[in-house]
């Protein structure tokens, strides 16, 4: 799995483009960034992203990295769950 972790350009004021460049720097994970999620109510209040769909969130940027790298952590299970 190829994890895809999207931003919300509108989310950046929480610090969330540090996330984005912190994340951007692995080869294997796919960030993309997004003029708008549709998230609206969500960005304006704590910082978020999309992994592979599922929306995460956080109350600080670097909580935000955390839960995204826990979630992918949960993918991953996940996936090796059903290749057995």
């Amino acid at each position: 799995m190829r994890p895809i972790i999207e931003f919300c350009a509108n989310n950046m004021h929480h610090g969330t483009d540090e996330v984005m460049q912190k994340l951007e720097s692995n080869p294997d994970y796919d960030v993309v960034e997004y003029g708008c999620l549709g998230n609206c109510g969500e960005c304006f209040l704590s910082p978020y992203a999309l992994v592979n769909g599922e929306f995460v969130t956080a109350d600080s940027a670097e909580e935000l990295y955390e839960a995204i790298m826990d979630k992918i952590k949960e993918l991953e299970a996940m996936d090796e769950l059903f290749d057995l």
